[in-house]
Formats: structure tokens, C-alpha cells, sequence
């Protein structure tokens, strides 16, 4: 199934938040999560200008973007499908996500889904909330996940095609094979 193109441009946000702002642990050494005006700099140069520039200037933005991720977190998490549904359809609820078609200059129509609060943070979580409803309906629940290598609690979103994805990250991936590795050798 071919997935809306904003979804995949979702995805790498998405992880970023939630990482960020949750995980106390990536790639096997302690990462002390950042608050605040710190959350805000590091989010906003992934977001990109516009949305980091909307960032940086809402003083409020780092308590909301924590809260944000903690949702995420808690919902790509979940143990149940049944749970995962549920605290998604919230978020949607929440940020009062809403659909509407766009057509971008050198693009065909696509869909855009912001949230409609009043701030950047507001609109990301519709569009964020949206972004992992639509995953979920094209590829099912199991393509949310915590790391699997070893001292990392990174979360992952997959979007392989067979779904095969356990590790957050390239680097995760390296070390988790390397001690594999190892561990044949030794036993």
C-alpha cells in the first residue's frame, strides 16, 4: 500500500521528538533528555525553519513539545492494538487533527492534516497524531517499537517493506550485530 507522502516526512519527526525529549539511553550511553528552551533548539533544527522559527518564539513551546512526545511515546508503546488505537484517536481528538487536500507547486494533491490549536506544537500533534493513524491503517499495529539493542530505549518507526525493523538507528544495528558476533565466537 502506497502511504500519503506527508506520513513518511512525519516518521524521522516523529522519532526525533520522541527520543529527544524521552530517552534516557541511545546507542548504549546515558542521554540526558533536554527541557525546556533546550528541547525547543534541538526539535526546531529538525523541524526545519519555518516551524522552528514558530517554535523558538512561543515561550511555552518546550513544556508542550515534552508533553507532545510523552503522548507518542505512550501510544506508539502501547501493549495492545486495542490501547495503541485508542490513545492515537485521542491524540486526534485532542489536537483536532484535520484532513484537507493541498496541491504544492511540482506536486499532485496530497494530504495535509494539522492539528487546529492556536500553537506550532498544537498543529504537530494533529499532524504527528494523523501521521500514525494513517501508519497503522496501511501497515498495521506492529510497526512501532523500542530499540532492541542492548542500553538503548530509543523508540523506532518502521516503514520497511516487511516489516522487519528492532533497532533505532545504524548505529544500534552495528552493535547489536558486533556483540552477536562476539558472543558466537566466545561460546
Amino acid at each position: 500500500m502506497e502511504i500519503a507522502c506527508n506520513v513518511t516526512r512525519q516518521v524521522p519527526l516523529i522519532a526525533d521528538l520522541v527520543n529527544m525529549a524521552t530517552s534516557q539511553r541511545r546507542g548504549g550511553v546515558p542521554t540526558p533528555c533536554p527541557r525546556d528552551a533546550d528541547l525547543v533548539a534541538a526539535f526546531a533544527a529538525a523541524a526545519g525553519d519555518r516551524a522552528g522559527t514558530d517554535l523558538r518564539d512561543d515561550p511555552a513551546a518546550g513544556a508542550q513539545l515534552a508533553e507532545l512526545a510523552g503522548e507518542l511515546r505512550a501510544a506508539l508503546l502501547a501493549e495492545h492494538a486495542a490501547d495503541q488505537a485508542a490513545r492515537i484517536n485521542a491524540m486526534i481528538r485532542r489536537y483536532r487533527a484535520q484532513p484537507y487536500l493541498v496541491e504544492d507547486v511540482g506536486q499532485p494533491f496530497h494530504l495535509h492534516f494539522h492539528g487546529q490549536g492556536g500553537t506550532r506544537v498544537q498543529a504537530m500533534g494533529g499532524e504527528f497524531a494523523t501521521a500514525l493513524a494513517l501508519i497503522v491503517d496501511g501497515y498495521g499495529t506492529g510497526r512501532f517499537g523500542q530499540c532492541a539493542a542492548d542500553r538503548c530505549d530509543a523508540i523506532y518507526i518502521d516503514l520497511t517493506r516487511n516489516g522487519s525493523r528492532r533497532y533505532c538507528g545504524a548505529a544500534c544495528t552495528a552493535r547489536a550485530k558486533t556483540a552477536a558476533y562476539r558472543g558466537r565466537r566466545r561460546g
